[in-house]
């Protein structure tokens, strides 16, 4: 589902998302890679457990971000509804050094194998011999 039209009630929601730097690189973090676990969100952005879950329970409360359970592991998305606004944002900040900076330490660990969903993925497969 998408939005239509925004209410002033949730557009103001939005914009105080947009509003902190901390939201809006976990946005673009999640904008580029589907979906993320906290830990490898904390990693990336160098944030506290404290900072990120502030931040995530924010974005959550917003109708941004929204989370799905895989064992002892939760991965957070960005909501259907908000893709479309935020695909238009992102095209004028998506080459800030900062978020790409997040890009790149992102693709680092992912080509490392340090990241949640990589463990995730190794760890449901069963080996056939």
């Amino acid at each position: 589902m998408k939005l239509k039209n925004l209410s002033l009630s949730y557009s103001s929601k939005l914009f105080k998302a947009l509003s902190e730097e901390a939201r809006v690189r976990i946005i673009n973090l999640l904008h580029n890679h589907g979906e993320m676990c906290i830990s490898d969100i904390e990693q990336i952005l160098d944030f506290t457990q404290t900072k990120t879950s502030r931040h995530m329970s924010f974005l959550k409360n917003a109708g941004i971000v929204g989370y799905r359970k895989s064992d002892q592991w939760i991965f957070y998305y960005i909501q259907d509804e908000v893709k479309g606004i935020l695909n238009q944002i992102w095209g004028y900040i998506e080459k800030d050094s900062v978020l790409s900076r997040d890009i790149e330490i992102f693709e680092v660990m992912y080509s490392n194998r340090e990241l949640a969903v990589f463990k995730r993925e190794t760890s449901n497969r069963s080996f056939n011999f």
